[in-house]
């Protein structure tokens, strides 16, 4: 199999510089829309949240995207640059100074756009970009990237397969999110319609313990061991629901100093750093485990409230979203503490309501479950097929 230098197969259009005057916020007969480097999306895709118009007039013919082009981040931060997505759509649009633009001349625009997506071509091009804040891809940069040029059939071929697997992928993402909506929407009915007559309470009117984990003097990341007693952290719950991804460990030595901030099963735990509001509920065959002071870690009283409900409030609850917005603090990541989670405020339903949602919560979850595995495994198949082809 041939390969080549993408220079010898496609060309390359570099964004331009536009005055402010240029510039507006609004559509009109005479603009067009300006995509920029904070527009191309981690998977792929096109954003048109905060996109800004430039008259059309200022726009030479080379600067239009044509269907095909590949938008590449070319300038900002190392977690931006390199970034693509492929241009697929109608009417006349045209891309910032950040960005550049890879025209295919003799590939497959599709096959082109699935090498965009590979792992191989991110590695590469993350030691290209220099600059030690903001870095920067030149022209070289891209033209010098080498791609498997297999006979033109054979791209029409694997970019077929790699499409349908794409699809899918992107159908089951958004079974979970109608998923998600549903209970959500479930959420709203029952607990925030018809709620006037429910008194106000406080977290820590419902919780029998809240409590965070050890500060960093009581335990240090040295004393992380590779077997025994899990240390829960951000990580454990930052998708709002638990998963034993990235656990730590402690001796049992270690357990016993610090056994007062052991979680059991039905504790409600809550990210108050980074991401903060994130919560999961400790499951029952839960191990032995405590949790890192990133943590907030909630006991339930069940004669006031179920783990369910109490886990949905700081994911569904908008009372409790804008009082946890309103109360983020740090300058350099938000952070909450205790003090706040506790004094959250929200109306409390009945057990009988809170427990018809537990239902609920419960089917969609079994559902969700099902199309999840069917997503990682979609998933898996994309990942090998792009291994395979592009290396």
């Amino acid at each position: 199999m041939e390969i080549k230098r993408l220079g010898e197969i496609a060309s390359l259009v570099r964004g331009v510089s536009y005055k402010p005057e240029d510039l507006h916020n609004a559509l009109d007969e005479n603009s067009i829309i300006l995509l920029k480097n904070n527009n191309i999306n981690e998977d792929g895709t096109i954003s048109f949240e905060n996109v800004v118009y430039v008259d059309r007039s200022n726009v030479s013919d080379e600067q239009l995207l044509k269907k095909g082009d590949i938008i590449v981040c070319a300038s900002g931060s190392e977690s931006l640059v390199g970034k693509s997505a492929a241009f697929n759509l109608e009417g006349e649009y045209t891309f910032g100074a950040f960005c550049k633009v890879v025209r295919p001349v003799s590939i497959n625009s599709g096959y082109l756009e699935m090498f965009f997506l590979s792992s191989k071509y991110r590695a590469d091009i993350s030691l290209m970009a220099q600059g030690a804040i903001m870095k920067n891809l030149r022209n070289e940069h891209l033209l010098n990237l080498k791609i498997e040029c297999p006979h033109l059939n054979e791209q029409l071929y694997k970019n077929e397969i790699l499409s349908s697997v794409l699809k899918l992928i992107k159908f089951r993402k958004k079974q979970i999110g109608l998923l998600d909506n549903l209970l959500k929407s479930k959420f709203v009915e029952i607990f925030i319609s018809s709620n006037s007559a429910w008194q106000y309470v406080t977290i820590k009117d419902v919780c029998l313990d809240a409590r965070t984990g050890p500060f960093g003097s009581a335990l240090h990341h040295d004393e992380f061991v590779d077997k025994g007693v899990f240390v829960l952290g951000i990580d454990n719950a930052v998708d709002n629901k638990f998963s034993f991804n990235k656990m730590r460990f402690i001796t049992e030595k270690k357990y016993q100093e610090l056994k007062r901030y052991t979680v059991h099963s039905g504790d409600v735990i809550i990210t108050i750093m980074g991401t903060i509001g994130r919560s999961a509920i400790i499951p029952n065959n839960m191990p032995l485990a405590i949790n890192t002071k990133h943590l907030a870690c909630l006991t339930p009283d069940y004669s006031k409230v179920n783990s369910v409900f109490l886990c949905s409030l700081f994911q569904m609850h908008p009372e409790i979203q804008y009082q946890l917005t309103g109360n983020a603090k740090g300058a350099i990541m938000d952070g909450l503490n205790l003090g706040i989670i506790k004094n959250l405020k929200f109306r409390l339903p009945p057990l009988k309501e809170q427990n018809e949602f537990a239902l609920i919560y419960s089917q969609i979850n079994k559902i969700k479950t099902v199309v999840q595995k069917a997503l990682d495994e979609a998933q898996l198949l994309f990942d090998s097929l792009m291994q395979q082809y592009f290396g």
